[in-house]
């Protein structure tokens, strides 16, 4: 079988970076191109010192158009504005990684229907998309805590999250907050109750809850490591943990990567991997809900090239069998 041509738009950042290396390692695709306006003509593996040895590729000033599959790897409110000046065959299909397609009333842009890529919601749909908006990372985690909920019609009360992201979260600009001097040994919070991501997250609790009318509380932190979210939410739930732990395991029966622990989970578990991890605990009238990813593969990279399969009808774990760095 031919392997599919797959190029990249906007090369330079952390999440280009592993999807770069994924790319790569994937058995099904030839990475064609990979366009940076800053460091065209450069090694890629001069930025992402981590592929030395991996691939001789330059960062590319033109665009191969005829590709089969484009993902956009630009910044929030950047991927309209890069469609909106080139045209790219009826038979690309494209993946976003920015929020400009998520939300129901962005889905449509230029007669392209963007998909919402969240292949635990939406996996049917995604295998017959050609436009995906792949979803954001703190998105990702809480979601996949709060969606077996949605579905079983049980979420009746607020939700409180507090969740908690590594510096690669904030993309490889520096501002006052990314510096070393400042994240090292330190702990804040930002966007208190207002974070970009809840626009999807309620957008897809509505959409397997259509009554659910309460408020989603979220506390986004940031955090003293490289590379993860952990997120810890709860809220009021009638049934038994052990009603809990049916529900969650029936719904995520045949996700490739989400798994239900009984045991208590950590980062390490996740990191470099593409999966989600969750775990359960009642207490009293309260349901505790602990979900961690790694931000830049299952919050993003490794999502994207998991919907790239399932467009396909390939292994839906293809290129995305890696191991966490426990160690």
């Amino acid at each position: 079988m031919k392997k599919l041509e797959t190029g990249i738009i906007g090369g330079a950042g952390y999440t280009a970076g592993e999807l770069i290396r994924l790319l790569l390692n994937h058995n099904k695709v030839n990475l064609n191109f990979v366009y940076s306006t800053s460091n065209a003509g450069n090694k890629i593996y001069k930025i992402h010192q981590d592929l030395i040895g991996s691939t001789d590729l330059v960062f590319s000033s033109e665009i191969n158009t005829e590709v089969d599959v484009l993902f956009l790897c630009l910044g929030h409110g950047n991927s309209k504005a890069f469609l909106e000046k080139n045209t790219f065959s009826e038979n690309t299909k494209i993946i976003d990684l920015s929020n400009d397609f998520r939300l129901n009333k962005d889905e449509i842009f230029e007669g392209k229907t963007f998909v919402y890529g969240l292949p635990e919601l939406n996996k049917e749909a995604i295998k017959k998309a050609n436009y995906i908006a792949n979803p954001g990372c703190f998105a990702t985690a809480i979601q996949s805590a709060l969606l077996p909920l949605a579905k079983a019609k049980v979420l009746k009360n607020d939700v409180h999250i507090n969740a908690v992201t590594g510096a690669t979260g904030a993309g490889t600009s520096l501002s006052a907050t990314t510096h070393f001097t400042w994240r090292d040994n330190n702990f804040s919070h930002y966007k208190a109750f207002t974070h970009q991501h809840l626009g999807e997250i309620n957008q897809t609790v509505n959409q397997l809850q259509s009554d659910f009318s309460s408020e989603i509380n979220f506390m986004p932190n940031r955090g003293d490591f490289s590379r993860g979210i952990f997120a810890t939410l709860y809220t009021k739930f009638e049934g038994s943990l052990e009603d809990a732990k049916k529900m969650y395991s029936e719904f995520y029966k045949e996700a490739a990567f989400t798994v239900v622990s009984d045991e208590e989970i950590h980062l390490k578990q996740v990191v470099n991997t593409n999966k989600c991890i969750l775990h359960l605990h009642k207490h009293e009238n309260k349901l505790l809900v602990t979900s961690i990813i790694d931000n830049l593969l299952k919050g993003a990279s490794g999502q994207a090239v998991q919907n790239m399969n399932l467009m396909y009808g390939f292994e839906e774990s293809e290129g995305l069998k890696l191991k966490a760095n426990y160690f």
